[in-house]
């Protein structure tokens, strides 16, 4: 078991007790099974992409709030550039964080590297989680409103993301963006 498993399945567990919900609650919250909820909790399985989106967005945190610690919104932060995450090989994507959840300014930074093949749709996020992407190498498609925007190196793109949206890469070559999410600045809203 690795290190990031560990802190997935203990950050779960924090959140469903800070809240006081049962394992029924928070899947009814998160859309995700009450069984694999429980997997996660016992370490015993790592969540995909698709379904940590789906618990952060039940309980209202931010997605990196689930890999590492946040920013001190107070102080200057250095961010080492950690090894990227992948989450299960059938998904076929790389997933870096690059700038943790900011507290003060409520933003968090990921680079996605989408490999051959890849097509990773999202439920939607909160109302008012509004994602740019910015490409940084290859080509890819975000669908929206169902359907599919293609993108290029150097391309951006900003749009609501409280809706079901995705990322595709339908090309041979592997594809590199940046996406900054920001979530709406409201209480009720946490790391």
């Amino acid at each position: 078991m690795d290190h990031l498993t560990r802190f997935i399945g203990s950050r779960l567990r924090l959140l469903r007790q800070q809240k006081g919900w049962s394992l029924d609650k928070t899947a009814e919250m998160t859309a995700v099974s009450k069984a694999m909820l429980g997997q996660i909790e016992r370490f015993e399985s790592s969540p995909t992409v698709a379904t940590l989106w789906k618990i952060a967005s039940g309980f209202r945190v931010s997605f990196s709030s689930f890999l590492k610690e946040n920013l001190d919104a107070q102080n200057t932060n250095f961010i080492h550039t950690k090894p990227r995450l992948i989450n299960h090989h059938q998904e076929k994507l790389y997933l870096t964080p690059l700038i943790p959840f900011d507290e003060q300014l409520n933003f968090e930074v990921f680079e996605i590297e989408l490999l051959s093949g890849c097509k990773q749709l999202s439920s939607a996020h909160a109302k008012g989680v509004i994602e740019h992407i910015i490409v940084v190498s290859g080509e890819i498609d975000i669908l929206i409103k169902e359907k599919w925007q293609p993108l290029k190196a150097g391309d951006s793109l900003r749009f609501n993301a409280d809706v079901l949206h995705g990322y595709r890469n339908l090309n041979p070559k592997p594809a590199i963006f940046h996406n900054v999410i920001h979530y709406p600045h409201e209480k009720n809203y946490k790391i």
